[in-house]
């Protein structure tokens, strides 16, 4: 008895010290001035507004303080350098991705393990000996520089290489021989948002006029052309192909048939509704409307013959494929291929004269093999709950690879044979965890008003379900974007450690068609915070975690659902890790293409815009004595999708305002972006400090 009671004294010494390290903590002074917006008749203030300029030396002095109150406070953290080492262990595996056929040769890229950014290889034939095509990893000495697209032409001769640096969405694209791999000396630059579409004897492209220098990523982005590049010219003789004058915030893509015969320009306003022009190569001219904009989505995926095969929502929330033709693009003239279905098309290709249909039933895939007239030839049979790629190919490609991946499950690669139908492993990703000892199930919990939401669940077999487990959970809602079960080398401390991942489908995702998409945003984006606080709440009562253990995480449009939902429900959390986050919702339109996600949020230029988005904008709602969820706030110095000034800003009033034992933090990376293309090292780094975090804010200590 005087045993125990005195090991109990030393637990709660060491608590109580924990505590007050924590408690220690001495922010960086982050001046305030007295700027202040006025909207509509409503003062606003914005005092921490000189955050926003990145480059200034103020900021970089006041970002290195940061960092410093960060990393001093990582430091303390007993077992952080054995995280690291056990998530390096778990890292360190061969990833494959399915290979592609490119005339002769099969490319493929592979990871070693632990190699910064994954290498390019090819080989002649399937049982040809791999060689290296493109090590990113010589491009930069720290990883960097990272692939963003590689297009080949025609007759695969050439390949365009885009590349990206620091995480940027910037992208430069060099043209490289293929039998050779020496470079044509073709550049082009301030490529953002596109990839190159091989034509005849060059490529199709869309950039912005080169940026005011030290603003390349923090000024608005506007008129996006699109431009032809001619094999051996420079890229000043590039020949402007469209533009629109009247209309500098919109994007514009172009995209040609596999026959070469159309070009396809796609406009949009946002991130979702599409305008769509055409135009038959074969007899030139000048472009025609296919699809007025913009009030559904049309996504051209080839042409069977004189009519082009489109994915649209148009009298259909849950998509469905056309056939349209051009000359006569009158909705009365579309022919159903595909019709809708209960369940949500998630995609459509075509390979071998046949025509592909990914769907998502409760956020798992379900593939499809049609002929291009629309008749169901059978379903490709997949393991069960997961994800699965899309096949897709050439019209003689007779052979297709995909991938089957799932919460316990790194990945699985089939050959597919359309002649008979039949899916056989190609390569199975081994891993050195006992992934069979963890299980997966989908529930259905009530949201506020009533609505069923589903959420994805993962931990280890047997585990008891007494309210104690650290757990983890992560969702998006936006965008009409989908998250479905995927494997995360990173997520496997959490499960060792007897933790629970949950995934949760919130409404403003894609996961069942554009009623589900339009159910979370603009004005019903409230739905979306209300829909995750559902979430959490549902594990307490199920008795998975408490509060006390359970952490939010999520980003981009996820990191302002995570700043939303804990300067919401301060007392529902015990940890909260805002990503990249769009946090200052009165001001996102003002930055790089901030003003494409106006389509989904609304903007404050509009007053009955501007009166929701006051109401849940993360930064304009934090209180002062509050006690806020323990906060490691992620951001990046090149994330020009969303600029790091919405969370150098939200940092600054929460740590400013926030009243409690729990830790402010904001963990800003340099030389990186908004998530692409991180390299490995700093993928592991980021993963070590955030699970450290996470532990040490919940008083766990993990088995290392």
């Amino acid at each position: 008895m005087k045993k125990h009671y005195l090991l109990l004294m030393a637990l709660t010494v060491a608590s109580a010290a924990n505590a007050q390290q924590k408690n220690m903590i001495k922010y960086p002074d982050t001046k305030k001035d007295n700027t202040t917006d006025n909207y509509f008749g409503t003062n606003v203030a914005d005092p921490y507004r000189w955050l926003e300029n990145d480059t200034a030396t103020n900021v970089k002095e006041w970002v290195k303080a940061e960092n410093q109150v960060t990393q001093g406070y990582l430091s303390q953290i007993p077992y952080r350098e054995k995280i690291k080492q056990r998530l390096t262990e778990l890292w360190n595996y061969p990833k494959y991705t399915a290979p592609f056929k490119k005339g002769d040769n099969y490319f493929f890229y592979k990871n070693d393990g632990l190699q910064n950014q994954s290498v390019l290889y090819y080989q002649k034939g399937l049982n040809g000996t791999p060689k290296v095509f493109l090590d990113p990893n010589k491009l930069s000495a720290d990883g960097t520089v990272a692939l963003n697209s590689i297009n080949f032409s025609k007759e695969n001769k050439y390949a365009a290489i885009g590349t990206s640096a620091s995480g940027s969405d910037w992208v430069e694209i060099k043209v490289i021989n293929v039998e050779t791999q020496q470079p044509t000396g073709d550049v082009v630059k301030w490529v953002k948002f596109s990839g190159a579409t091989w034509c005849k004897d060059g490529f199709y492209y869309s950039r912005y006029d080169e940026p005011v220098a030290g603003k390349e990523f923090s000024n608005q982005n506007q008129f996006q052309k699109v431009y032809y590049h001619k094999l051996g010219t420079p890229q000043s003789a590039d020949e402007l192909i469209y533009q629109d004058k009247d209309h500098p915030l919109r994007y514009f893509g172009a995209g040609v048939t596999e026959d070469e015969r159309f070009l396809i320009v796609v406009s949009s306003e946002g991130t979702h509704g599409t305008e769509v022009y055409w135009k038959d190569l074969t007899k030139g001219g000048d472009f025609k409307l296919l699809f007025k904009g913009f009030e559904f989505d049309y996504d051209v995926i080839d042409n069977d013959g004189d009519r082009l095969l489109v994915v649209t929502n148009n009298n259909a929330s849950n998509f469905r494929v056309i056939s349209v033709d051009p000359n006569n693009p009158d909705q009365a003239n579309w022919k159903e291929i595909i019709p809708q279905s209960k369940d949500l098309l998630n995609g459509a290709s075509t390979g071998g004269g046949k025509l592909f249909a990914s769907y998502l039933k409760d956020a798992s895939t379900r593939l499809y093999e049609h002929e291009l007239n629309g008749k169901l030839v059978r379903e490709i049979k997949l393991e069960g709950i997961g994800t699965a790629s899309l096949p897709s190919g050439k019209k003689e490609d007779k052979e297709f690879f995909y991938t089957f991946s799932s919460f316990t499950n790194p990945g699985t690669i089939y050959r597919y044979e359309t002649a008979s139908g039949k899916s056989t492993v190609f390569r199975k990703t081994e891993i050195n965890f006992n992934i069979a000892d963890y299980e997966t199930k989908q529930v259905f919990y009530t949201s506020k008003d009533g609505t069923k939401v589903p959420m994805f669940i993962v931990h280890k077999k047997g585990l008891k379900l007494d309210g104690s487990n650290p757990t983890y959970l992560y969702a998006y809602g936006g965008f009409n974007i989908s998250l479905t079960p995927s494997f995360s080398v990173s997520r496997l401390v959490l499960l060792e450690n007897g933790g629970v991942f949950a995934l949760a489908n919130l409404r403003g995702g894609g996961e069942y068609g554009e009623d589900w998409h339009k159910g979370g945003m603009m004005e019903k984006k409230q739905n979306v915070f209300d829909d995750f606080i559902a979430a959490g709440e549902y594990l307490i009562k199920e008795k998975y975690t408490s509060s006390s253990r359970l952490a939010i995480a999520g980003g981009s449009n996820g990191g302002l659902l995570v700043g939303a939902c804990e300067v919401q429900r301060p007392d529902l959390f015990k940890v909260a890790f805002p990503a990249v986050g769009v946090l200052d919702m009165l001001r996102y339109h003002k930055f790089t293409i901030g003003w494409g996600w106006a389509v989904e949020y609304g903007s404050s230029d509009k007053k009955e815009q501007f009166d929701y988005l006051i109401k849940y904008s993360p930064l304009h709602n934090i209180k002062p004595g509050i006690n806020y969820p323990a906060t490691m706030i992620i951001t990046a110095d090149h994330d020009d999708r969303v600029v790091p000034a919405h969370s150098f800003k939200y940092a600054a009033t929460l740590q400013e305002k926030h009243s409690g034992d729990n830790p402010i933090l904001i963990r800003i990376e340099s030389k990186a972006g908004h998530g692409a293309g991180k390299p490995t090292s700093k993928i592991i780094e980021e993963a070590t400090d955030q699970w450290s975090f996470m532990f040490w804010n919940m008083n766990i200590t993990p088995k290392y």
